[in-house]
């Protein structure tokens, strides 16, 4: 339909919040690239504490189009997760949104309920996560896929990142396989080539010489990033290889524990904790080799920056990674919980230096061929057409 012969589909945009992490990215992209011809886009999000200065910026472009609910939060609590449903029913109710698209977990439990409540006519969610194992014991992932089984009931659609999700999805019964679309994680390539002045200085201002390698992993400092197997393998990686440096990027509950660990190990002057980055890119550039830990992970969207930047990863082989890293070609892949196994693939590359070019060379062409922000908007688009019948 000619979008000048009807008014413009009203979508909100919900997330729980807009710290640091790959679903503020992905959903300021879906915010900032739909056509506003045809869409009239509205961000709600909760509680945040730590925005980058990409997302305040964004923020203020778009204060006209946005709405915080202080009571939207990641942990559980009852007395504010019904505030925040009771917020949310409001908001439907009031903007009489034509789509209601949550993101993350609890947005997504509560938005997509608070929607259909509301009458919202489409319904569609993204869990930016994988949550069935890892995260909280046997008995914890049972119940988290009790409740994405009842949330799944108030959705339309269910968007997920890679296709071994959407197989997980139906390995748990969530919903039957056609609510379930699989839809590749996006970014922004810009802002990925850097020079060697610009390396190089970043290099000095971390402490790093000329002819150190340079490992990094980037994350929240939590137990299912696995920091900790990554610490280990840096030991591992030292008692061979002593002039490499190990960058850990990133906040959260388990940094004191975490520099604890380097310091028992004896390696407290080869590991740096930058804490949270604004220079992604830049900080990725220094790397010879990326590690990713994690115990369970969605897509990891680092692996797409490193890939972006031309940096071959070691990654564990969990959740959609397999999806992302194209093993022996763009990077390796080993079992989780095993700092021999990352150590062993880590050491091989940084002793091989035709081997990391050539993998980072393949993940360059790898995620620029799959992993682009205009594809991700574009699919997003036929979704909420098809649904709206535009």
């Amino acid at each position: 339909m000619n979008s000048g012969t009807r008014k413009k589909i009203k979508i909100a945009e919900v997330v729980t919040r807009l710290d640091w992490s790959g679903a503020p990215d992905i959903v300021e992209i879906i915010c900032g690239r739909l056509d506003p011809a045809i869409y009239d886009v509205t961000l709600i999000y909760g509680l945040t504490r730590h925005p980058s200065a990409k997302t305040e910026e964004f923020l203020k472009r778009s204060s006209g189009k946005i709405t915080m609910i202080p009571y939207l939060k990641r942990d559980v609590s009852i007395f504010e997760d019904l505030a925040a449903l009771t917020r949310l029913y409001g908001i439907f109710r009031r903007k009489k949104f034509d789509i209601v698209h949550t993101h993350t977990a609890k947005a997504g439990f509560l938005g997509r309920i608070a929607a259909r409540l509301a009458g919202t006519p489409a319904v569609i969610h993204t869990p930016h996560g994988h949550d069935f194992y890892g995260y909280f014991g046997s008995l914890g992932s049972w119940f988290v896929i009790i409740l994405e089984k009842i949330a799944a009931l108030f959705a339309d659609r269910i968007v997920v990142l890679t296709a071994i999700e959407k197989m997980d999805m139906l390995h748990y019964r969530i919903c039957p396989a056609g609510k379930i679309e699989a839809i590749k994680s996006g970014i922004d390539f810009s802002g990925f080539e850097k020079s060697d002045e610009e390396i190089a200085k970043k290099r000095s201002e971390f402490g790093i010489g000329p002819d150190d390698h340079v490992v990094g992993m980037v994350g929240r400092l939590e137990s299912i990033k696995g920091f900790e197997y990554f610490i280990d393998s840096a030991k591992i990686v030292l008692n061979s290889i002593s002039d490499t440096r190990f960058l850990i990027v990133g906040e959260g509950a388990l940094r004191s524990s975490l520099e604890e660990r380097a310091r028992r190990l004896g390696i407290e002057d080869k590991v740096i904790f930058t804490g949270w980055r604004e220079d992604m890119p830049l900080v990725i550039s220094i790397l010879d080799v990326l590690v990713l830990a994690s115990l369970n992970e969605a897509v990891g969207r680092v692996l797409l920056e490193a890939g972006a930047a031309g940096k071959p990863t070691v990654a564990t082989a969990v959740g959609g990674i397999p999806e992302i890293i194209r093993d022996g070609e763009t990077g390796i892949l080993v079992p989780p919980r095993d700092p021999k196994g990352i150590a062993a693939a880590v050491t091989g590359l940084l002793k091989d230096e035709n081997k990391r070019r050539t993998m980072g060379f393949a993940a360059k062409a790898w995620i620029k061929s799959n992993f682009n922000e205009d594809k991700m908007v574009n699919d997003i688009d036929n979704i909420y057409r098809e649904l709206t019948d535009i």
